[in-house]
């Protein structure tokens, strides 16, 4: 069980920390997306509703975050769909200079999540192998 793994047990936590990062940057953009903007040296966008907006979809995904950070084994997809979306937002922001900041966040998160993902599942994969050979 990729749960009970080391590098499982630091996918959970990561993955947590990214839900808690995600909503420390998401609420004040929610509260004060002007100040926010300007704190971080963004271009301004018009009206205040597109960046709160963008910051309750951040909110939303986060939650579904949730379930991977709860157990992998039970939600393999959606450990793989946070690590997806991470690469999704790199991408995304990769072609804006101006937004790079964003890219760096989702980086940021993205390697030790997918690192952590793989070395869980195939730490896991030995050891469920040799319980279905000690059946046989």
């Amino acid at each position: 069980m990729a749960n009970n793994t080391t590098p499982g047990r630091w996918f959970r936590r990561v993955v947590w920390i990214g839900i808690f990062a995600n909503l420390a940057l998401a609420l004040p953009t929610i509260a004060a997306p002007a100040q926010l903007i300007a704190m971080a040296g963004l271009p301004t966008a018009t009206p205040d509703l597109w960046p709160r907006f963008a910051a309750l979809l951040l909110i939303l995904l986060s939650v579904f975050y949730i379930p991977a950070g709860r157990d992998i084994d039970r939600y393999r997809i959606v450990a793989w769909f946070s690590v997806v979306s991470r690469l999704a937002g790199v991408v995304f922001f990769l072609f804006e200079p101006s937004y790079r900041l964003f890219m760096y966040f989702d980086f940021v998160f993205l390697v030790p999540e997918a690192t952590l993902l793989i070395l869980a599942i195939r730490s896991a994969a030995p050891a469920s192998k040799a319980i279905g050979m000690s059946a046989v």
